[in-house]
This record gives C-alpha cells, sequence and structure tokens, in this order.
C-alpha cells in the first residue's frame, strides 16, 4: 500500500533551501518516518541527488544508539559532508531521541542536539530536516530554540481523502471505519476489527501513555489515564481543568490539585494526542477564555480509550471535521455570537450561540456547522440559528452527512454534503 502524502510532500517541496530547519512534527505513528525517509527521499533521487549526498539517520534504531550522543551524531554527519560545492541533505528521524535523561530533567537549559543543529545549519551546503514526536522540544519551542531557524511542517494521520487511496471498498464502508479507527497508517492495512481494536488500544497503553509518563517523571498514573477518559468521553464539549476537577472529586472522589490538571492538559497536548481548540466571539472579534473544546489527533485512538464504546457519529464526524480543516492549513476557533432576546416576562437577557468552527487562512473565513442532517425542518432550523446572527460577508456553510447536491438557502447559507467536502480540497469555494 503506497499513499502518496501529497500535501505533506509539497510543504517540504516548497521548504526546500529556504535556510531554516525543517522539523516535521506528529503523533507517534502517523507516517513522519515515511514521509521523510520514504516519499521526500524518493522524490531527491528521482531529482538527481546522489546517495553520498543524502544523510539519513533513524534515531529510533538501536542500530544508531551510538549517534543519539550528540557529539558523535556531529562528527559524523560532518564526516559525510565531502565536497563543498555539493549540497547535502540531512534526514534525522525521532530527533527526541538526542535528548538525554538528564536533559529531560532539567528543560530550562538549552537543548543539545539544538546547539548541533544549528552549528549544521551554519554549513553552505547543508539542508536539514528532522521529525520529532513530542512537542514540548519540537514544535512549541522550535522557534526560540533554533533562533528562529526552525519552520514547522505538522502531520497528521491519515485525511479520509487519503484513507480512501487505501482502503478496499464504497466510501460508505471507508467512513463507517473512519470513524471508529482513525487514520493512523498501519491500521489501513489490518484486514479484521480485532487486530484493529488491539493495535489501537495496545499502542495507546504502551506507546503513547508511557511516553508521557516517561517524559514528565509522573507518578500517579491512573490518575492521568483517568484525565484523559474523561476528555475522551467529552469529545468536542466545553470543558476545562477546573470542571473535570469536579468530576475527580464527585465522581471519582480523588483529591487531585488543580495544578496536577493543568499539567496533564499540557502533557497531552505536547504529545499531540489532544488539540485545544479556543472560543472566539465573533461579534466582538476577541477570544473569550475557558472552558475551550478538545478533540483527538485521531478518532480511532480516542476510541481505544473508551474500548469502543460511545462511538457516537456526530461528536465524532465534528472531531473528523476539526482534523480536516487542519489538514487544510486552517486556523481553527470555535465560535460564538451573542445575542439579546427577551423571556417570557418581557426582560432581556443575553443568548449565546455556538459555531462549531471558525476557519481561517489568511483573508479568507469560513462559518461551519456540522450536522448528521438537516431533512426535517427543525432540524436544519436548529442547525442555522448560529449562523443567522452572524452579519459580515464571509461564507456560512452546514456540512452534512446527507448526500445532497450543494446549495444554497434563502438565507444565503450553504449546504455540503460531507463526503464531497472531504473528498475535494477546495470544496469550500464553491
Amino acid at each position: 500500500m503506497n499513499i502518496v502524502r501529497k500535501k505533506y510532500l509539497t510543504l517540504l517541496k516548497n521548504r526546500m533551501h529556504n535556510g531554516l530547519i525543517k522539523v516535521v512534527t506528529g503523533i507517534r505513528r502517523c507516517g513522519k518516518s515515511y514521509l521523510l525517509f520514504s516519499l521526500f527521499y524518493d522524490f531527491l533521487k528521482e531529482n538527481g541527488v546522489t546517495e553520498d549526498r543524502i544523510i539519513r539517520i533513524a534515531l529510533d534504531d538501536d542500530m544508531n544508539e551510538p549517534l543519539r550522543d550528540t557529539a558523535k551524531l556531529s562528527a559524523h554527519i560532518r564526516s559525510r559532508i565531502l565536497d563543498a560545492h555539493k549540497t547535502y541533505y540531512i534526514l534525522l528521524d525521532e530527533i527526541q531521541f538526542a535528548i538525554s535523561d538528564e536533559e529531560y530533567r532539567h528543560p530550562e537549559k538549552p537543548l543539545k542536539i539544538y546547539s548541533v543543529l544549528n552549528g549544521l545549519l551554519r554549513l553552505p551546503n547543508v539542508d536539514i530536516y528532522v521529525t520529532g514526536s513530542n512537542s514540548k522540544f519540537l514544535s512549541s519551542d522550535v522557534l526560540t530554540e533554533f533562533r528562529g531557524r526552525g519552520d514547522e511542517v505538522h502531520i497528521l494521520p491519515f485525511s479520509f481523502s487519503e484513507y480512501v487511496q487505501g482502503y478496499d471498498g464504497d466510501i460508505y464502508h471507508a467512513w463507517a471505519d473512519y470513524i471508529v479507527y482513525g487514520g493512523l497508517p498501519l491500521v489501513l492495512g489490518m484486514k479484521t476489527d480485532e487486530q484493529k481494536a488491539s493495535y489501537l488500544t495496545h499502542l495507546f497503553s504502551e506507546t503513547y501513555l508511557k511516553d508521557i509518563i516517561a517524559r514528565n517523571n509522573i507518578e500517579k498514573t491512573q490518575e492521568l489515564e483517568d484525565v484523559i477518559n474523561i476528555l475522551a468521553s467529552s469529545t468536542g464539549s466545553l470543558t476545562n481543568p477546573t470542571r473535570v476537577l469536579q468530576t475527580f472529586k464527585s465522581v471519582l472522589h480523588s483529591p487531585i490539585s488543580i495544578n496536577t490538571l493543568i499539567n496533564y492538559f499540557e502533557y497531552l497536548k505536547d504529545a499531540f494526542i489532544i488539540s485545544e481548540v479556543n472560543r472566539y466571539d465573533v461579534k466582538g472579534r476577541k477570544y473569550i477564555g475557558s472552558p475551550n473544546k478538545y478533540y483527538f489527533e485521531d478518532v480511532g485512538l480516542r476510541n481505544a480509550r473508551l474500548h469502543f464504546r460511545q462511538i457516537e457519529e456526530p461528536h465524532l464526524m465534528e472531531n473528523v471535521l476539526y482534523n480536516e480543516l487542519r489538514y487544510r492549513g486552517f486556523a481553527v476557533d470555535v465560535g460564538i455570537v451573542e445575542k439579546r432576546a427577551r423571556n417570557d416576562t418581557g426582560q432581556q437577557k443575553r443568548v449565546q450561540y455556538e459555531i462549531d468552527f471558525v476557519a481561517t487562512q489568511g483573508s479568507k473565513k469560513y462559518y461551519i456547522q456540522s450536522a448528521l442532517s438537516v431533512a426535517q425542518a427543525d432540524k436544519a432550523a436548529q442547525e442555522k440559528k448560529s449562523l443567522q446572527h452572524v452579519h459580515d460577508s464571509f461564507k456560512k456553510i452546514i456540512i452534512v452527512k446527507d448526500v445532497i447536491k450543494p446549495y444554497h438557502d434563502d438565507d444565503g447559507i450553504a449546504y455540503l454534503g460531507l463526503f464531497d467536502f472531504l473528498q475535494d480540497e477546495n470544496g469550500l469555494e464553491g
């Protein structure tokens, strides 16, 4: 199975020779190594770059364990740069393996690997690409640590359109599988539900969870697991550490502190397990603040945490749409529209209406609602109510799972079928 991740490959091509360190980040097993070591490597070879000028080092490979020492890594790379008149391409996979346990314990100190990479970048004939699974060291701090010389490309698991390329069946069965088992590349190649469920469950507990525990020296591991389960159960709902704290006190009878919960939220974001989505006041043009919404980087991992017991299509569809918008390069917020209304006694009150997504990309902006169906008049009215209270000129869209032809209603609101949207990257423009 060869899924050509054209979008991400294009992002790397467009960054070639830009004088920056290209940092490919993403959750473990999402395809970073395949992108860099197969797709990009093949592209270089096809365009005349000889093997000796491509320095590929997978630091998670036990054969390369000696090179996890940054001094040895630097010496090895420099020893292979032999011709000052030719460009060398340095591809380093899972760079966090070059961060020592001592450095993890003292994150306030500069990391040696950054010094190595910055030193290599000073060479006039190198182009550097690295991958990493830890956003604490390779995403949130990348511009600071690389002193403005880092350029991040964040890679997600397969989008639905990529997933369909390798799926043996029609689009409807593909969707049914996708919202249950997600888009991690290895899952797509598995034949049975049992294989997929077992893989995802094991991967979460034995890889992602253990990574977070080890990286952050967490002792109360059950509390971390409880936080993950609570967030998985409330995907797409408004929450924050304070609300989760109430659950711990009232349901789990745990004395966990608010600071610990805040840290756990951050650890999960740093590991790319979850993404936080802020609320944006559309009329006031300002961010509101907590509570926010949280979506999982992969819905299959979310479902695995709940033992595949809460397969609620509306919430999963919303999560998939959020990830799709990110895949397309949009900044995504939850929209809030406030309106004054009168209650039964004639008194005025403030009513807030929620827009699932406010998707922004440069000068483009879209207001988007997610709905399984708008076939019934009352459901259609409910879904578009928040959009009716937005009075600017940006496009307002309801994406529905129903198989429909795209159309606009009398209020100027566009309706777009889910599968048309997911398979047409320019679908929002129509």
